[in-house]
C-alpha cells in the first residue's frame, strides 16, 4: 500500500459561507457546449470561493501551449474574470498535472496540492482528485509515480511543443483504448481512504477522477463519508445524458448536489 501523503491545508476565512467544488470538466476545443457551461457558472455562481479538484483540462502539455491555442486564451480569460469576483483554486488531475505557476499567476488562480485539508471551524475536509487512492490500477500507479517526479516532466516540457502534443494525443487514444477494452474501473481504495481521514483527523472526503458520482460511508474510525464529484460533459456526440454537478459546502455543515445553473 502506498504511503499516506502530506497534507497542504487551506483555512477557511470567517466571512466565507459557501464553497462551490467541482472536478472532471475535460475541457477541450471539440466540446464547446461544455465550456460554454462552465464559462456561465463560473461567472454566475453566488459561491464565496470556487475549488476546481482536477482534471479542468482535457490535457495539458506546458503552459507555453497556450500562446498558440486561442482555446486554452480563453480559459484563461474564464479564469481570470472569475478570479477577480471570488477566489479560486487548482488541485492538479491526471490529464492537467503539468498546469503551472506561470498560467495560474497570469489568471490570478490559487495552486492547491494534492491532497489539501479544507479547515472551516470545526469541520475538516479532504480534499483530493482521486487518482492517488485507486490503488487496484497498478500500470496507471506506476506511470503516476513517474509523471509526477521533476526530472521527468523537465524531461517532457523540453521537448518541442509540436511532439509534446502529439505524444499527449496518442496517450488519450490509448486511454480511449484502454477504457473500452475494460468492464471495471478502480475506485478509491478503502484502506488508503479510511488511512488518509485519520491522518488528517477529518471524517470526510470529496474527490473527483471516477466519474461515479455518490457518496460513501466509511468507518475512519467512526463514521465518515466520502463523496465523489461528477464530471461535466454537454457534447451532443456524448453515449450518455448531458451531465454536470456543482458540490455546494455550506459554513453550517450542510452540503449539496446542486447544477451549474442553480449554482
Amino acid at each position: 500500500m502506498m504511503a499516506v501523503q502530506a497534507f497542504g491545508t487551506l483555512q477557511v476565512p470567517a466571512h466565507w459561507q459557501t464553497v462551490d467544488v467541482i472536478s472532471d470538466l475535460h475541457l477541450q476545443a471539440t466540446e464547446m457546449a461544455t465550456f460554454e457551461a462552465w464559462r456561465d457558472y463560473m461567472a454566475r455562481t453566488r459561491a464565496d470561493a470556487v475549488l476546481i479538484l482536477g482534471d479542468l483540462f482535457e490535457v495539458w502539455v506546458g503552459d507555453d501551449a497556450v500562446a498558440t491555442d486561442p482555446f486554452l486564451q480563453q480559459c484563461g480569460e474564464v479564469l481570470a474574470q472569475a478570479s477577480q469576483q471570488r477566489p479560486v483554486y487548482f488541485m492538479p488531475g491526471n490529464r492537467d498535472f503539468l498546469v503551472g505557476s506561470e498560467f495560474l499567476s497570469e489568471c490570478g488562480v490559487q495552486a492547491l496540492v494534492d491532497p489539501t485539508v479544507l479547515v472551516w471551524g470545526a469541520q475538516r475536509t479532504v480534499f483530493t482528485h482521486g487518482d492517488a487512492l485507486c490503488l487496484e490500477d497498478e500500470a496507471y500507479q506506476r506511470f503516476r509515480l513517474q509523471a509526477r517526479d521533476p526530472a521527468w516532466q523537465a524531461a517532457f516540457l523540453g521537448r518541442p511543443l509540436p511532439e509534446r502534443l502529439a505524444l499527449a494525443q496518442s496517450m488519450r487514444e490509448q486511454s480511449k483504448a484502454h477504457n473500452q477494452s475494460v468492464a471495471y474501473f478502480a475506485d478509491a481504495d478503502l484502506g488508503m481512504t479510511q488511512a488518509w481521514l485519520q491522518a488528517a483527523q477529518s471524517a470526510h472526503m470529496v474527490h473527483g477522477h471516477t466519474h461515479q458520482p455518490a457518496d460513501h460511508a466509511v468507518a475512519a474510525p467512526s463514521t465518515g463519508l466520502r463523496q465523489v464529484l461528477s464530471d461535466w460533459s454537454f457534447d451532443p456526440s456524448d453515449q450518455v445524458a448531458p451531465r454536470a454537478e456543482v458540490l455546494r459546502m455550506q459554513a453550517n455543515g450542510q452540503h449539496a448536489r446542486i447544477t451549474p445553473q442553480a449554482a
